[in-house]
């Protein structure tokens, strides 16, 4: 790879210059994307950071949230005896203060998340040696948890919205509960995440490590996209896009295309996680970009005909992954801004 570079842009011309200059049509797709040298599966060049870990943050282990401190208020009276002496006494109440520190806003293309140059800070991943047994899968991704923290919530603060790490569950076969439902057999899922308990699970089933053998970078994306959900939770964006689900019907063409828009947007902020973790080299290198690119085009609604169009296309699937990783800012990956036909 060549040195990585700074995009200029502006963020409110995602939808005017970014469609200008990185327009690509390609079998009937037309989106935005980074430009590339149409070998889509080439790891060619990656976005800085714009971030290095020297960049102060509150803290590494969050939440960034203050809770309501009560405050105490005296009030002085005087009191007048039957002797006529004035003697005076204080009266402590305790009252409540208004709420302080970081929200979630709960809005979709306005989302401050979406604001300015955002971009994951530069992290160093060490990560084990990637052995395909559910034992050793825990460890690693308990390993890459703290990158992925330390990327995301300097994000997070910078946009002036709350940051706590989420809960990670290695679920044991293929029946288990969590806190939006009971998994059985019948569901096919590599990963999941659920709002309602914070918590992402990842099933050892789910992971086709018959397929995908020791590619780390397949595995790394499937969990970056999974955090990419906990980062729409944050923000607020991932209740808003619900709410309008709601609206509309979330079985019909306008809810399924909401669908689409919030997926692919958690494929975008997983390529720029992979960004923030190139740059700080470790074990992220040249070969687990190009899997993890790879990856992103083989996954999408087009290999199940008869199923629900609510992920996009393997082209528009991999297209926004490679987004994030190209260009590593937040509004890069505003997909709510984006023309349908780069969410079909």
């Amino acid at each position: 790879m060549p040195p990585p570079y700074r995009p200029k842009s502006n963020t409110g011309a995602i939808v005017t210059i970014s469609l200008i200059s990185v327009l690509v049509v390609v079998g009937g797709f037309v989106g935005f994307m980074a430009a590339m040298d149409g070998n889509k599966h080439k790891s060619r060049s990656v976005a800085d950071s714009g971030y290095d870990t020297s960049t102060p943050t509150t803290s590494a282990s969050g939440p960034f949230t203050t809770t309501t401190q009560p405050t105490t208020t005296t009030t002085t009276t005087t009191t007048t005896t039957t002797s006529g002496r004035s003697t005076p006494t204080q009266t402590r109440t305790q009252t409540q203060t208004t709420p302080r520190g970081p929200v979630p806003v709960r809005k979709t293309k306005d989302n401050p998340l979406f604001a300015g140059e955002n971009g994951t800070n530069a992290v160093t991943c060490n990560l084990p040696k990637w052995q395909s047994t559910a034992a050793a899968a825990q460890a690693f991704f308990t390993a890459a948890a703290p990158c992925l923290q330390n990327a995301w919530a300097p994000v997070m603060q910078r946009a002036n919205l709350p940051f706590s790490p989420p809960k990670i569950v290695f679920p044991q076969g293929k029946r288990f509960s969590t806190g939006c439902g009971a998994v059985t057999e019948k569901d096919n899922f590599a990963a999941f995440y659920c709002g309602p308990d914070a918590t992402i699970y990842m099933p050892f089933e789910g992971l086709q490590t018959q397929t995908n053998g020791a590619k780390i970078g397949a595995y790394l994306a499937v969990f970056a996209h999974e955090y990419g959900h906990h980062i729409q939770a944050l923000s607020g964006s991932l209740s808003a896009v619900f709410d309008q689900m709601y609206e509309v019907g979330p079985d019909s063409a306008a809810g399924l295309e909401l669908q689409r828009r919030k997926e692919l947007q958690a494929q975008c902020l997983g390529g720029m996680w992979f960004a923030g973790a190139w740059n700080g080299k470790g074990s992220i290198t040249d070969q687990v970009s190009r899997d993890m690119l790879a990856d992103g085009y083989t996954r999408g609604d087009d290999n199940n005909p008869n199923g629900p169009r609510d992920h996009g296309k393997r082209q528009n699937y991999g297209a926004w992954q490679e987004q994030g990783y190209r260009k590593n800012r937040t509004f890069q990956c505003n997909t709510y801004l984006a023309p349908a036909s780069s969410v079909g």
